[in-house]
């Protein structure tokens, strides 16, 4: 990118300070911190959730646009029903029932999305407030996020010490590092929800925006939008983006699975290249702007979201309110309900071992 706001005599100011956003109603207090990076590129990150507020990215002409769905205020963030652009977990996404069983124990979990689990319950850790340290280093503005969830918490057995780092660099990429360790067995399985909308959010619908998935596969699901257990081929169906499509082109299509999501809100398996290293996931384009993302992690799969239950009951940034598919969102993550289908990649951390996790999203101008 070529539109630095940096020169030789004005000092770039990559990271502000902490300030207050609130206070929430058991008196925690919630912080506010932006980062920013030698481009311009710049996004605003909360205490609560760890949610990621604003990420302002330009277009061809040089002119930014805050491209991520969130709120004005707190309260928003408190009643928020959509995970807007915060961690989740201890698992993300669905468990049915909210039952699995790992090594022997059954375990029930809290039931908060017609009587399964999803993203971690009903106070996940996207309603936690998580410390908040912020940095700065070797041209990156960056926080590390850390949380503590008690034994119990949500129905998880076991102390969990979670840690989450946000880092901005200048070569335009957003790195998200994931560590947590735990004093019991237990399921893990973090990703971030944030919605994008490369016009802008709040800004007209995405199914104009073109996406690419590098997934030959996918994982069908039921009427609970939990996955049947079947790895399928996405050749010669709408769920086939191996090569670029617009959301809207073939969402509309007489398919079951469609159907049954009401658009896209599917896990697809990404088709890796290595074992542990970040590989190419997702690319993202809105050609009219030019703004793209790029997605690289080491997680097994994506969850491509088209916006599907927003119906602009969520009022947003500037009052603008989140409409049907004004957004999406791309979450990296092990398969959903994990536990409860052997043949999928297993999300079980056990004492003295670490979970990890990497993913980045990069941002472009594209031609």
């Amino acid at each position: 990118m070529t539109h630095s706001t940096s020169n030789s005599t004005v000092p770039l100011r990559r990271l502000s300070q902490k300030a207050p956003f609130g206070i929430t109603p058991a008196g925690e207090p919630v912080e506010q911190i932006e980062l920013a990076n030698a481009n311009g590129i710049r996004m605003e990150v909360l205490s609560i959730g760890g949610v990621i507020r604003s990420l302002h990215l330009p277009d061809r002409d040089g002119v930014f646009a805050d491209v991520a769905l969130g709120y004005d205020t707190l309260d928003g963030y408190l009643g928020d029903q959509a995970y807007l652009g915060a961690i989740v977990g201890r698992v993300a996404n669905r468990i049915r029932a909210g039952r699995l069983t790992i090594d022997g124990r059954a375990l029930s979990l809290a039931q908060n999305a017609d009587g399964n689990h999803l993203h971690g319950g009903t106070l996940g850790f996207d309603k936690a407030v998580w410390s908040m340290a912020p940095f700065e280093r070797d041209g990156a503005a960056g926080v590390v996020l850390s949380h503590v969830s008690p034994d119990g918490d949500e129905g998880y057995p076991g102390t969990l010490r979670a840690e989450v780092t946000y880092t901005l660099d200048d070569s335009d990429a957003l790195r998200i590092d994931y560590l947590a360790t735990a004093d019991a067995v237990t399921p893990v399985n973090l990703t971030q929800h944030s919605y994008f909308n490369l016009h802008g959010a709040g800004v007209g619908d995405i199914l104009d925006h073109e996406i690419a998935l590098i997934a030959s596969r996918f994982t069908p699901v039921d009427r609970a939008l939990i996955p049947t257990g079947e790895l399928r081929p996405v050749h010669g169906t709408p769920f086939d983006f191996t090569s670029p499509h617009r959301i809207g082109e073939r969402i509309g299509e007489p398919d079951e699975q469609l159907r049954l999501a009401r658009g896209y809100d599917h896990n697809f398996v990404i088709d890796r290249t290595s074992a542990r290293e970040l590989d190419l996931a997702a690319r993202l384009t809105e050609s009219v702007s030019g703004r793209g993302v790029d997605v690289y992690t080491t997680e097994p799969g994506i969850q491509f979201y088209s916006g599907n239950f927003l119906d602009g009951s969520a009022v947003g940034k500037g009052g603008r309110p989140y409409e049907y598919r004004t957004g999406l969102a791309l979450e990296t993550q092990h398969f959903p309900d994990a536990p409860n289908h052997p043949d999928f990649p297993s999300i079980v951390l056990h004492p003295g071992a670490t979970y990890r996790s990497s993913t980045v999203y990069r941002f472009v101008v594209r031609p």
